[in-house]
Formats: C-alpha cells, structure tokens, sequence
C-alpha cells in the first residue's frame, strides 16, 4: 500500500477495495444478503436503495461500526479485518455522517486535533494541524480558516471540515451519507466541484443518497440494494432516473405527474406578520406574512432550521405567537389550540411522525381515531366507543391508502416509516380538510411510498384544499408547488411562482438573497 505525506500525516493510497459475499443477520432481520461490493481509486461509486435496503448496514462494515456474519473485505488485494473505526482510519477508510460529528464550540482545528496523536513523542500539536489543515485547504479549494469556531460556519463550511479532517487523518475512501442533505443548490455544486478534484487526485469516493439527479450527475458507476441483495451494478452512463427507480422499487415508478393548470380559489389561510420564538427562545420566525388559496400548493423551501418548524406549530396552534396574526376562512383563529383548529379544517402531517404523529405503542386502529375518538360514528353521546365503526374505518383506510399492516390491531411501532406515514395521511386527510399543513410528507420514506404520498397531494389539490408543503428537498417542492416562499432565518425573502423558480435562483433565495436582489 503506498503511502503520502500532507502535513505531517501519513496518508494511505487506496487502489480498489473489494466485500465479497457480505452477510450480516440482525433478530429476524438478513441486512445483507452476500452483497459484492468494490470501489476504485479515482471513481464515485453511487450507492443507492430504499429505507431498509442494506445501504447503512453495508458501509458500518467498511467503517468497522458493525462485523460482518461471513464475507471478506480486500484493500490492494490484501484481506483485512475491520472492527472498529480507528482500524478502517488506519487502512485509509473516512467516512462523512449525515449529522456532522462537529464540536459547535471548538474551532476547525481543535475539532480535527480531538482524539489524535501526534507524530513528535506523541503530542499533537495545533500548529502542526492548523499548518496541515491550511496545506489541504489550498490543495482542494476549501476555504476554512482553521481558526474560526465550529458555531461561526455556515451549514456547508461545516461539511467542509468534515472533509478536511477526514483528509488530515489520511482517507484514502470517503464515505459520504447523504451529503447534500441540509445544502443549498450553489453548496451542492462547491461539494460536487470539490469531489471531482478529489477523484481526479486518486481518492475513492462512495457516494449514498436519494436523489437520482444527483447519483446521475457525480457518479462513474452506481450499485442498487434492495431487501438486503445486491440488483445490479451499472455504468452511470447507462443509467436513468426511471431506470434507477426501477431497479430500487422492483416496479416502474412514476417520477413526474399531470398537473392540471391551478384553479385558485377563495384565501383558506392567511398569516399576518406572525413572530415565534424557536426552542432557542430567540425568533424562529420574524414577521411571516403569507396567503394561501384553495386548490393551490404553496411550497416552503428552506435549508433545514429556518423557522420551518416553528412556522408549521404556530398555525396548527402548536406553539404560542409572539405577534401577528392567523385567520382560517377570514376567521381569526390567532391563539386557538391544536383541537379547535382541527374542528375548523386544519389537517397538519408533522414533521417528526414518531413524536407528534403517532403514539407508537397505540394499534392501527387506534391512532386513525386519535383526535376523533369521541365524535360520531366513533363513539356514542361521547361516552362510549363504536368499536364496529372504528374497524370498518381502519379497514378502509388501509384498503383506500395501501398500508401494509397484518391487521387493523397491530402496534404501529411495528410497520415501516412509510406505512406510518400512509396511516397519518389517512387520518389526516379523512377529515375533509380545507387547510392540509403538510411538514417533511416524505422524510426518511422510500420512493414507492413517497410515489403514493405525491399523488395523494395532487388529488386533494384537485378537491380544492389549500395545502403549505414544507420540505427540505427541493426537487419535491419543485415537483409539487404552484408557488414557492423560500424561508431564511426565519423570514420570508421571496415568494415565486414555480413556472418562473430555477434550481439558481431558488439556491440563491435559500442562502438569503432576496427575489429582487437575484
């Protein structure tokens, strides 16, 4: 294995690394199913698949987070035994987590000199990692002074570091979860610009994520796992989105729909200067201004912590004003709580499903009629329940929205996110809403699933219900919304017509330039 030297640190050269017949077995649960794996030094090697398909589990082996049951692992045609993470840093092996693994109130050097030794009598010394962390800077235009506090960056100066000192313990691979997860469209491009450097130096970069434009336009070749088994691995170049698609679902799936022409209608919801506090208690929202018709879908972009979630609890009634105020059909409702909003037609699907959408230990049943347990037909004179009606409920609810649950007694704790989901949607949308909040709809759910929360969307659009898509990934709200408010700190900074929004000038938007100044 050759060897390099960049600031002190010996870095490793990866030229192929291979897992042949990988298994590993969790209680009633085959994660991996004999998966043959490899990656080349210069090549982004895209990794796709649904929730559950193996993706994770797959790469905790190769960063020596979990053993596998059977299988090896080769580096340069040696095998290797990884157990634990400082074995996979020592082979060259680094990988970048979804949720940075950063100190807020350390600087950039600290954070990367944290569980290091040094190479001078064991002592790691911060002038050696500032002068090595300046040296790979330069080297791949990552512009960080290694000085400034973790606190101070923003979202994609953070996954900067994350890079750097996966490159200052010498990585050779990088793994990549989800790396443009919480980035802007502009960040998405500086990650890109900054991988491709990185190849073209003889890194070997392994590259999972959800999104199949993305998977299209940074990886040489792209490996589907579905149900824990390896599919197929292809070139990139013979690779589509419906093809992709396909592979990770087993059936086509469709990625664009028919929108009809917007028929707005009467103003269902309407937000006058409203301020709230966030859970910082400082403003999470500043003066939010907003109308939002019948038969529309007004889309919230935004990268992640910038007052989506405040926006979302303040009009459900959730979390308390500060100021402003909230009319519903011309009502005011400014103030009201969560039960007298749902009674006037407010649905809301909430972001965190498991915390604020569902009692997970409750049955199927039993969390379709949460908030209508005690109305008719559920319950008679609001003192005794309709069990025969909360049944036939249930069971239309899974027929008509496709939840894959044994029966309607079923814990929910037991079915998949995207089950959990579908059910929230059934309950949600049962009510005949005129106003659907609709917070995160696809988070952490595969694309089948995400296929069918899609469409549900567009129906209920059709029925003229007034629905506030908030989302974090673009493309969804791009594919969805007929107007768009971009969010930044809290504060609205534009609000376009989707027909007129490109990925540029929303990127822009999202970084706090407003409309007018783009």
């Amino acid at each position: 294995m050759t060897q390099s030297s960049v600031g002190g640190m010996t870095h490793q050269r990866i030229d192929r690394l291979v897992m042949r017949g990988i298994v590993k077995q969790f209680p009633g649960v085959l994660a991996a199913d004999h998966i043959d794996f490899d990656v080349q030094s210069g090549e982004v090697h895209a990794l796709l698949g649904e929730n559950g398909a193996g993706k994770s589990t797959l790469m905790k082996m190769l960063y020596g987070l979990y053993q596998p049951d059977e299988g090896t692992i080769e580096v340069n045609d040696s095998p290797v035994k990884i157990g634990s993470p400082q074995d996979a840093i020592r082979l060259g092996i680094g990988m970048i987590h979804q949720h940075f693994m950063l100190v807020p109130s350390l600087t950039v050097a600290e954070n990367v000199a944290l569980g290091m030794r040094g190479i001078r009598d064991g002592v790691l010394r911060l002038d050696d990692v500032v002068r090595g962390l300046l040296e790979l800077s330069e080297q791949y235009n990552l512009k960080i002074n290694p000085h400034t506090p973790i606190w101070q960056l923003a979202v994609g100066e953070q996954q900067r570091v994350e890079i750097l000192r996966a490159l200052y313990k010498g990585a050779a691979l990088l793994i990549l979860d989800e790396p443009t997860a919480v980035l802007t469209p502009q960040e998405v491009d500086d990650l890109f610009r900054i991988l491709r450097q990185m190849t073209d130096d003889g890194h070997a970069l392994i590259f999972i994520s959800h999104k199949l434009h993305e998977v299209l336009a940074i990886s040489h070749r792209v490996t589907v796992l579905r149900d824990g088994k390896k599919i197929d691995t292809i070139p990139t170049s013979e690779a589509t989105k419906r093809k992709l698609a396909e592979m990770m679902v087993g059936r086509p799936v469709v990625l664009e729909y028919d929108k009809h022409p917007v028929k707005r209608g009467e103003v269902r919801l309407r937000l006058e200067r409203v301020s709230a506090l966030s859970n910082r208690g400082d403003l999470g929202l500043k003066h939010v201004s907003l109308e939002l018709h019948s038969g529309e879908i007004v889309g919230v972009a935004g990268v992640s912590g910038n007052g989506q979630h405040e926006l979302a609890q303040v009009i459900v009634g959730l979390r308390p004003l500060e100021s402003g105020a909230i009319y519903v059909d011309g009502n005011d409702v400014t103030g009201k709580s969560p039960a007298v909003m749902n009674r006037l037609g407010v649905s809301y699907i909430p972001e965190e499903r498991m915390i604020d959408g569902v009692v997970k230990e409750f049955t199927v049943a039993e969390n379709l009629v949460l908030q209508d347990h005690a109305r008719e037909p559920f319950a008679r004179g609001g003192l005794f329940m309709n069990f025969k009606a909360i049944t036939e409920a249930c069971q239309r609810a899974i027929r008509d929205y496709e939840i894959k649950t044994p029966n309607t007694e079923t814990p929910v704790k037991n079915l998949s996110g995207g089950n959990i989901q579908k059910l929230i949607l059934a309950r949600e949308l049962s009510r005949n809403p005129h106003v659907l909040i609709a917070a995160q709809p696809t988070r952490g759910v595969d694309i089948g699933a995400m296929e069918y929360i899609h469409q549900r969307l567009l129906d209920e659009r059709e029925k003229g219900t007034a629905i506030l898509l908030i989302s974090e990934d673009l493309d969804e709200i791009r594919l969805l919304a007929d107007r768009i408010a971009v969010l930044f700190e809290g504060e609205i900074v534009g609000i376009v017509d989707s027909a007129d929004a490109d990925v540029e000038t929303l990127g822009l938007m999202m970084a706090g330039v407003r409309e007018h100044e783009s």
